[in-house]
């Protein structure tokens, strides 16, 4: 399914009349002018998947929260916006072939690293109740209680709920099991997982942070049959092998200049993969 059917950035001409209507000229940023004109990326023709490839600067990042930003798709995480960002965002056009779902979403690296905290922040909330619970059963159980009154009712059934019980039943009926604390990379899988849903627009920004070259392909198999059997259309920034090996997918590459559609073959980054894993293949 195809939602978004194509994105249009300004280009250098109109932001050059941009910055002529301006009256001041004393801002010490334009972001995010100047960032994807500089590469010469006017114009994202979207397929199920496509992605933004290229390194450090480039403008992947700042291409993808732009078009989330404009196609006005749910968010998590905040990130930095500049004075000239809503200028910027109304000069985009965009090109819907059929309705943005409401569960549509971006998904950026800070999402998934506050969910995996949260976790563990959670986690060790839950081990300190335990402990005091701990505490509470042994002075229970073990206190030498005399009803004198009927305010004491309350007490007797703690002190008979105490004595029936083991210590680990106990706890476990007073207090939730802890979340179940798994690797950063099993996390982080997983956080996807929950938050791609069927019929929607996704944008993934690096989704391969924190996870290990088999949850790389997981994660690959998984978008690809999510965009092949749920309806699903993804706009992918990475620059993982595995994820720029997905069938189907179209490749931008930002690295270029104009940037350019490329397979994913003959990306600079694949490339040097593939040749040092050539030059060591005696050694397999």
């Amino acid at each position: 399914m195809i939602y978004l059917n194509k994105f249009t950035f300004p280009d250098e001409y109109m932001e050059i009349k941009f910055f002529m209507s301006i009256q001041r000229t004393c801002y010490d940023s334009f972001y995010p002018f100047k960032i994807l004109s500089a590469h010469g990326l006017e114009q994202i023709d979207f397929e199920q998947i496509t992605i933004l490839y290229g390194g450090n600067g480039s403008g992947k990042s700042t291409a993808l929260n732009v078009i989330a930003e404009t196609t006005g798709i749910s968010r998590d995480s905040i990130f930095n916006k500049s004075s000239f960002y809503s200028d910027y965002v109304n000069m985009c056009k965009i090109d819907i072939e059929n309705d943005i779902p409401k569960n549509s979403r971006i998904i950026t690296s800070d999402d998934v690293f506050d969910y995996m905290l949260n976790i563990r922040n959670l986690n060790e909330g839950i081990d300190q109740k335990r402990e005091k619970l701990f505490e509470e059963y042994l002075d229970t159980k073990y206190s030498r209680f005399q009803m004198n009154s009927i305010s004491d009712y309350e007490q007797l059934k703690k002190v008979n709920l105490t004595r029936s019980k083991t210590q680990s039943r106990f706890v476990r009926d007073k207090l939730m099991s802890n979340v179940r604390e798994y690797s950063n990379g099993e996390s982080a899988y997983r956080y996807f997982i929950e938050k791609i849903d069927e019929n929607g627009l996704y944008i993934l920004d690096e989704p391969e942070n924190s996870l290990s070259p088999q949850r790389q392909m997981k994660l690959m198999s998984f978008i690809e049959e999510a965009a092949r059997f749920l309806n699903c259309q993804f706009i992918i920034s990475t620059h993982s092998p595995f994820l720029l090996a997905m069938r189907g997918a179209k490749i931008y590459d930002l690295d270029e200049d104009p940037v350019d559609v490329k397979r994913w073959t003959e990306l600079e980054n694949v490339r040097t993969y593939y040749d040092f894993f050539k030059s060591h293949e005696k050694e397999f």
